[in-house]
């Protein structure tokens, strides 16, 4: 005997129905910050990406769509996605049409 039966037997009356689990949707609740850096990186300008809430797969995926969609280089590390070159404005542009909020910082 399953615990199917066994719950038919203790609530004879019950009509058993299909239940779907909810999609869960990403509420994002700080904007991400665009910044440009070239301090400490040898003068080589870079974008940095941060507050991402998220896992790392999120970050790879995030970061993977911006890097093939530009054709330019970049890494994630600590929650931080490090993009090569000053590209915040179509950087910006792509996380807007993500879905994303973006804020630009500096210059």
């Amino acid at each position: 005997m399953d615990l199917r039966d066994q719950l038919k037997n203790l609530f004879p009356d019950h009509e058993e129905q299909d239940f779907e689990m909810p999609k869960e949707s990403l509420k994002q609740k700080e904007p991400l910050v665009c910044k440009f850096e070239k301090k400490g990186r040898n003068g080589k300008p870079v974008t940095l990406i941060e507050g991402g809430a998220g896992d790392d797969e999120g970050l790879k995926e995030i970061s993977k769509k911006i890097k093939t969609t530009l054709g330019i280089g970049g890494s994630e590390k600590d929650g931080v996605i490090i993009i090569q070159g000053d590209n915040r404005d179509k950087i910006m542009k792509i996380l807007k049409d993500m879905g994303y909020k973006t804020k630009r910082v500096g210059g």
